[in-house]
């Protein structure tokens, strides 16, 4: 199904209640609208000479946008800077521009008439006031309920429109800012002044209810959340108010919320007001994240009862290993692990033994004896007798700092290389 086009949005209500006049563009009614988008004019002035401020928001239109002005930005400077910006407006693609007769503009100004009718870009006068708010929501809204009926690939969640925004969020499609805040709007979805967002993916679930959950204990979030064929995806907006890590504050969240046998990934935070980038950011990373705790073996042993719940730091070396996805990294991996530590397999390999992944927890915290033996419910002593044999084996002394690293990632590539793959996650379907 074709894109809504201008002569059907003039066909709604809210805009057929502003007695819409069409000055130019006739023939160029059957464009498609993608977004509709209020645009208030102003200007400042320097030394009594008015400067153009809004007209740099031709700058960020992407094409196909229908602008709504309440046309005050018109009243007050030249013939010329009015030509200027419609010419501005028709090179960016516009659909059209619709400007509010009446309150701040008497008449339209026939330099924008004329510029208009030459470049054959519609030119609209509304001539009563209906707020624009409910003009962008009955238009938006439709455009989007269009968008998804029209799509080459049916998506199983139909009309929801929630479901449709994170899909396009976690799989980066063609989008921008003013599109992304209205479609979220429309979802309900306002991340407040200095709101950190963050983005989870939760595998094991067909039900929003472990998500809900997790919202109600953060107190004051807000969420867009949606159900997909294999796992739910999530964009959570925490309010400033929340103090503390917020990444930690989601993952203790879901440890209490969510069931058992499920599988948690926490993106990391980014700040509201970042741009809708961002917003994809997190959204992605969750989504790796998950696909990585799914596919690769824990670098510690999990707790016996209650979900699974880790996040994109927790996996973050993982993730830059594996950029680019897990087969095409194999054999450098592999190479990897065999000059850091072939000794080391070779000996596990004749002997039942677990010397690579007492390594790796070891590194990881820091190299705390204390701390080692608790994670692998063994004896300080026992852990010692590993450590001496690592050591022998290799050549080395493990807290050398110039080797932490190397050791470290050789031994997270080991668990990379080594793990389950595609009988794992067999019947995963992901967004991102």
């Amino acid at each position: 199904m074709p894109a809504l086009t201008l002569r059907e949005v003039l066909a709604l209500d809210p805009v057929r209640a502003t007695e819409p006049e069409l000055l130019a563009g006739e023939t160029a009614l059957d464009r498609p609208v993608r977004w509709v988008l209020p645009l208030l004019l102003g200007f400042a002035r320097s030394g009594g000479t008015p400067i153009s401020e809004v007209y740099e928001g031709a700058n960020f239109l992407d094409g196909g946008e229908l602008l709504l002005t309440n046309g005050f930005g018109l009243t007050d400077t030249d013939a010329e800077i009015r030509r200027r910006y419609v010419r501005e407006l028709a090179a960016r693609g516009a659909s059209g521009l619709a400007v509010e007769i009446g309150r701040s503009l008497p008449t339209m100004p026939p330099e924008v008439t004329d510029e208009a009718r030459r470049l054959n870009l519609p030119l609209l006068a509304l001539h009563r006031v209906v707020p624009f708010v409910r003009i962008t929501e009955a238009a938006n809204r439709a455009i989007v309920a269009r968008g998804l009926s029209g799509r080459s690939v049916v998506r199983p969640w139909g009309d929801d429109h929630t479901a449709a925004l994170l899909a396009d969020l976690a799989d980066r499609a063609a989008l921008n800012q003013p599109e992304v805040e209205a479609r979220s709007a429309l979802a309900g979805f306002h991340p407040g002044p200095g709101a950190r967002l963050i983005g989870v993916s939760v595998h094991g679930a067909r039900e929003l209810t472990a998500v809900d959950r997790a919202v109600r204990l953060l107190g004051g979030a807000s969420v867009l959340r949606a159900a997909f064929p294999a796992d739910v995806l999530a964009l959570l907006a925490l309010p400033a108010s929340v103090s503390g890590d917020p990444v930690r504050t989601v993952q203790e969240a879901f440890r209490t919320a969510a069931d058992p046998g499920l599988t948690v990934a926490v993106g990391h935070a980014v700040e509201a007001g970042s741009g809708w980038l961002r917003w994809s950011d997190t959204l992605r990373a969750a989504r790796t994240t998950l696909e990585l705790a799914l596919t690769v073996p824990a670098a510690e042993p999990a707790a016996p009862e209650g979900p699974l719940v880790t996040s994109a730091r927790s996996l973050a070396l993982e993730r830059e290993l594996t950029r680019g996805g897990i087969d095409t990294n194999r054999d450098r991996l592999a190479r990897l692990v065999q000059h850091a530590l072939g000794p080391l397999l070779s000996w596990e390999a004749a002997h039942p033994s677990d010397l690579v992944r007492t390594l790796e927890v070891h590194l990881r915290h820091g190299c705390s004896p204390t701390r080692t033996a608790a994670l692998l419910h063994i004896g300080r002593q026992s852990l010692y007798q590993r450590l001496e044999r690592i050591e022998s084996l290799l050549g080395l002394e493990i807290d050398d700092p110039d080797l932490l690293g190397e050791l470290l990632a050789a031994a997270c590539a080991h668990r990379v290389v080594r793990g389950t793959g595609a009988a794992q996650v067999r019947g995963l379907r992901t967004v991102a």
